[in-house]
């Protein structure tokens, strides 16, 4: 069974890690490791400030990409492929420690929360507020919690 207590906020998102560092065991429901899923979830939340390696065209993030976007918000929850990489992205790690990647996890929300510059448009939603690039990272992390079991 999937986690049941899906985050709501970034604060959430640090106070389930702190629930996945107390759990005996964790598990991935996806085809991919535990330790690939920490670190997709972490580099999305680090390009968000570094910058995406394959953004898609700016026409696609103006219209269908900010569309999307715009549903997920609207329904405050999202829906996409679990096992599709960032286009662009380091390699995921392999294995089954999952314990660093949610050390990884916590470093990147913890540096996207302190973070006052600007911010990178995502690859697919273009350019995002503040608040907006919260909610993506939230409603991301929410989407793979699904697919998350914690023991």
């Amino acid at each position: 069974m999937a986690d049941a207590h899906q985050v709501q906020s970034l604060d959430d998102v640090l106070q389930w890690l702190d629930r996945l560092e107390r759990a005996r065991q964790v598990q991935s429901t996806s085809e991919w490791t535990m330790p690939a899923v920490l670190e997709h979830m972490a580099q999305s939340i680090d390009m968000s400030i570094d910058g995406f390696p394959q953004p898609k065209s700016a026409l696609f993030q103006s219209t269908l990409g900010a569309a999307a976007f715009a549903v997920f918000r609207w329904r405050g929850r999202m829906r996409h492929g679990l096992t599709e990489p960032i286009p662009g992205a380091p390699a995921l790690p392999q294995g089954s420690d999952w314990k660093p990647g949610v050390v990884r996890l916590r470093t990147a929300v913890q540096r996207f929360q302190g973070h006052t510059g600007p911010l990178a448009p995502h690859f697919a939603y273009g350019a995002l507020s503040r608040a907006d690039f919260a909610l993506a990272h939230t409603l991301h992390i929410a989407n793979h919690q699904d697919a998350i079991v914690v023991l």
